[in-house]
């Protein structure tokens, strides 16, 4: 892909600290976790839809250390790469959604 700059695909969300369990006194990791939640919800029903398993493949409700939520995708490497697949083939010609 072009025109997207070096780390695209991170778009803060690997920021120092985020996986390590910091918590800081004053955040509100609750409500950034709950909207996350709802995101990851949602997520998981269109992959079951479409017929994925949770088990091979399914969006993670967490927050980062400033207690904003974030979804991350988990899943089998063949699920994920399957997934792909179909979000290939529903892109437009320009690479963009459909």
């Amino acid at each position: 892909m072009t025109g997207f700059g070096e780390g695209w695909l991170s778009d803060g969300l690997d920021e120092p600290g985020a996986d390590f369990g910091f918590w800081a006194p004053g955040v509100d990791y609750i409500a950034g976790w709950r909207e996350a939640r709802e995101s990851a919800d949602r997520l998981n029903r269109a992959l079951l839809g479409v017929g994925f398993e949770l088990s091979a493949v399914r969006a993670v409700a967490s927050t980062n250390e400033d207690g904003q939520g974030v979804v991350r995708l988990a899943g089998w490497p063949v699920a994920v790469e399957r997934l792909a697949l179909l979000l290939e083939t529903r892109a437009d010609g320009d690479g963009g959604a459909v």
